[in-house]
């Protein structure tokens, strides 16, 4: 069907697979990127109309709609991305979206728990079933352990836990792996979630969680776990709030961020600092309640 296709969009599937295949991107960041492109695709048809102020009044365009300034970042990674590879593949004789200046994103420092109301948090698991109890007790101690993603939490088999080292191997975007380590609050709940859980419910399957039809534990069923915990304890949290939560905590304890961001898996240091801008608000808390001259 690509003999249809306009010049633009053919490439851009090609931009699609490579990046899938090539560069390892997630399945997530390839169909942001490929949604961008074929939006600009629709009025830059070709790249003889590949230019500097194509691009900047597809860009103009979306802010005439009232498109986020995050949505405008995107896009504007998006078309500098593919700009890039284009240039590599001499469908372009020069990085034309290198110029592009993307706006400035405010991006809100997240809401985490204290050290206490996380130990609270993750203490209580709703399920009145003890085997559920036991799994939805072992998956919250391990996702503030080592503050994974939902999905990496979901992915993990029971192979993956080496539990002499206290450490698991993760499987996260790009299918790169890490290795993290969770501590002994995490470790005891793993052990009993093992030793009297997971026999019960599983059916043929590698996976470390499982649901109740025996098979790998959705991730909506985790972040429903999540939410149900937080019912409990009156805090409203997200899978996503208790990994923010984990990072900060491991900062305001000493821990270098590269180590964090080793641990977080992510592929730039530069998404591991808003961490600091958490620490750094409370540093300022403590020092207006504690030092005489604040």
């Amino acid at each position: 069907m690509r003999q249809h296709q306009s010049q633009l969009v053919e490439a851009i599937e090609d931009f699609a697979d490579h990046s899938r295949l090539v560069l390892g991107r997630s399945e997530a960041t390839v169909r942001g990127y490929r949604s961008d492109l074929l939006s600009l695709a629709e009025s830059v048809p070709t790249f003889a109309a590949f230019t500097l102020p194509a691009l900047r009044a597809w860009l103009a365009t979306a802010v005439r709609e009232g498109r986020s300034r995050a949505t405008i970042a995107r896009r504007t990674a998006s078309a500098r991305s593919f700009s890039t590879w284009a240039l590599r593949q001499g469908h372009l004789q020069s990085d034309v979206a290198a110029r592009l200046v993307s706006p400035k994103v405010n991006r809100p420092l997240p809401e985490v728990l204290g050290v206490e109301k996380a130990g609270e948090f993750v203490g209580n698991a709703a399920s009145a079933d003890e085997v559920e109890f036991l799994r939805d007790s072992a998956m919250l101690e391990l996702l503030y352990a080592t503050g994974v993603r939902v999905s990496e939490l979901s992915g993990m088999n029971v192979k993956d836990l080496d539990m002499t080292r206290r450490t698991v191997r993760v499987l996260g975007k790009g299918d790169k792996e890490r290795v993290v380590p969770f501590g002994e609050a995490a470790a005891d709940a793993v052990t009993e979630w093992l030793a009297r859980g997971r026999g019960e419910l599983a059916r043929d399957t590698p996976a470390l969680f499982v649901g109740v039809r025996g098979g790998r534990i959705d991730p909506r069923q985790v972040r429903r776990v999540v939410e149900k915990a937080g019912q409990v304890t009156g805090q409203r949290i997200t899978p996503h709030g208790l990994r923010h939560t984990a990072a900060t905590h491991l900062l305001e304890g000493g821990a270098d961020l590269r180590v964090v961001q080793e641990m977080l898996g992510h592929s730039s240091l530069q998404t591991t600092q808003i961490y600091t801008h958490v620490s750094a608000e409370r540093l300022k808390d403590v020092f207006k309640q504690a030092h005489p001259r604040a």
